[in-house]
């Protein structure tokens, strides 16, 4: 599974972006899919998750202000990020998984990773 992420920018704090992650296989509609985010001199952390049926969870510190979906018609999953804060700022990376679940979601647990995208707010 080959991923490709995108839509990631400059935006001033309380913007919005949208991040788009495209899927090359037609095995995207059973992957469990997850975004996470690492930011300089940071470890890659959990950022939200959905899995093959739609099930959501995400991070506590976005919780209210993103939101995952997924278009498996598309194959595609996206990452709306509402009242962005500096402290967001980070590379995001979207990622895939067969196994496992999405309430326990590690960057370990992951099988396939797409290219970060740099998302900077400032303040």
């Amino acid at each position: 599974v080959q991923l490709q992420a995108s839509g990631g920018g400059l935006v001033q704090a309380g913007g919005s972006l949208r991040l788009s992650c495209a899927a090359s296989e037609r095995t995207f509609s059973s992957a469990n899919m997850g975004w996470f985010r690492q930011a300089p001199g940071k470890e890659r952390e959990f950022v939200a998750a959905v899995s093959w049926s739609a099930l959501r969870y995400y991070a506590d510190s976005v919780k209210g202000r993103f939101t995952i979906s997924r278009d498996s018609a598309k194959k595609t999953v996206y990452l709306q990020m509402n009242s962005l804060k500096p402290e967001d700022t980070a590379v995001y990376y979207c990622a895939a998984t067969f196994r496992g679940s999405v309430a326990t979601m590690t960057p370990l647990g992951m099988d396939y990773w797409g290219k970060g995208t740099q998302v900077t707010v400032s303040s």
